[in-house]
C-alpha cells in the first residue's frame, strides 16, 4: 500500500509539472495571440470554449446548479474577469517573460487579501515574502528614471485580482460544488469579456487562423485541461508540493518567452526573477519541505 501511495504521488506531483509548463506557455501563447486579435476577443473566445468543454462533460453536475450557486460563480467570475483581462491588456505593452513572474506574485498578496476577510493575520513568512516580492518587482520593472511601464502595472493589478479569484474560491467552495462553480466563472468571464468587447474594441471584421490557434490553445490546453489535472492530482500529493511546483509557472513562463519569443533579460532582471521565484516559495511553503518530519500526503 505504501508503494501505491508513493506512485500516486510521484504521479501527481508529474501531472503538476506539466500543469506548470502548460500555464508557463500560456504567456507565449497569449504574446503570440496579440499579434493578430485583440485583448477581449481573446478572453472572450477563450473562457466561452473553455464553458462549453466543462459544460459537455460535466452536465450532470451543472444541471444541479441553483441561484446561490449562481451568485458565488458570478463573484468569482468577476476577479478572473479582471484578472484575465488586465493580463492579457498589460502583456501588449511588457515581456511575457516579466509579466510570468510579476502575476506569481499573486500568492504573497492572498495572505494580506485573507486577512482583510477573516481577520487572520499574516505571518512572519508572509510579511518576509513580502519584502522580498518588494526588492524583486523594483529589480524586475523599474527603469534608471524609476518608472514602471503600463503593462508592468497592469499585471500587477492582475496579481492582486488573482489574489482576490483565489481568495473568493477559497470561501465559496466550502458550501458549492467546485465543478458548478468553475462553469459559473468561465461563464461570467465569457459574458464580461463580450461585453467590453463590443464596447471597446467592436465586432471582429475577420477572425484570422494565425489568432484562432493560439486562442484554442488558452482555451483547451490552459484553461480547461490545466484546472481539471489540477483538482486531480492535488488529492494525492502535499500541499506543500503543490505550492512549490506551481510557483515554477513563473520559471516556465520565463525560459519559454526566452526561447519561443526571443525575449532578452538582463543580469538585473534574473536576479529581480530570482528573489521573486523565493517570495513566491516562502509564502506558498513556509520552508517546510526542509523539515524531514513534516505530513506525507494521504491518499
Amino acid at each position: 500500500m505504501t508503494d501505491l501511495i508513493k506512485k500516486k504521488g510521484l504521479i501527481a506531483d508529474l501531472s503538476l509539472l506539466i500543469v506548470t509548463i502548460i500555464w508557463g506557455s500560456g504567456f507565449v501563447a497569449t504574446k503570440n495571440a496579440l499579434d493578430s486579435v485583440l485583448p477581449f476577443f481573446i478572453t472572450t473566445l477563450r473562457f466561452f470554449i473553455a464553458s462549453i468543454f466543462i459544460g459537455m462533460i460535466f452536465f450532470k453536475n451543472i444541471k444541479k446548479l441553483n441561484i446561490k450557486d449562481l451568485k458565488a460563480g458570478f463573484i468569482i467570475g468577476f476577479f478572473l474577469f479582471l484578472a484575465f483581462s488586465t493580463q492579457t491588456v498589460g502583456l501588449q505593452y511588457t515581456t511575457a517573460g516579466k509579466q510570468a513572474f510579476l502575476t506569481g506574485t499573486n500568492v504573497i498578496m492572498v495572505p494580506f487579501i485573507y486577512w482583510l476577510t477573516s481577520g487572520e493575520k499574516p505571518d512572519i513568512y508572509n510579511i518576509l515574502s513580502t519584502f522580498l516580492s518588494f526588492i524583486g518587482i523594483s529589480l524586475l520593472t523599474l527603469n534608471s528614471s524609476l518608472y514602471i511601464n503600463l503593462g508592468d502595472f497592469l499585471t500587477l493589478l492582475c496579481a492582486l485580482f488573482f489574489a482576490c479569484h483565489i481568495v473568493s474560491i477559497s470561501h465559496f467552495t466550502k458550501n458549492h460544488d467546485p465543478i458548478i462553480l468553475t462553469f459559473v466563472q468561465f461563464l461570467v468571464a465569457t459574458i464580461l469579456s463580450l461585453i467590453w468587447m463590443f464596447i471597446l474594441e467592436g465586432t471582429p471584421k475577420s477572425i484570422p487562423l494565425k489568432g484562432l490557434v493560439p486562442i484554442a490553445y488558452l482555451a483547451i490546453f490552459s484553461t480547461f485541461i490545466a484546472f481539471l489535472i489540477q483538482n486531480i492530482a492535488q488529492k494525492y500529493t502535499t500541499a506543500t508540493h503543490t505550492a512549490v511546483i506551481l510557483s515554477l509557472e513563473s520559471v516556465f513562463g520565463s525560459i519559454l518567452s526566452c526561447i519561443l519569443l526571443d525575449e532578452l533579460f538582463t543580469y538585473k532582471m534574473c536576479i529581480g526573477c530570482v528573489i521573486i521565484l523565493l517570495a513566491i516559495i516562502t509564502a506558498e511553503t513556509k520552508w517546510n519541505f526542509l523539515n524531514k518530519d513534516h505530513k506525507k500526503f494521504i491518499s
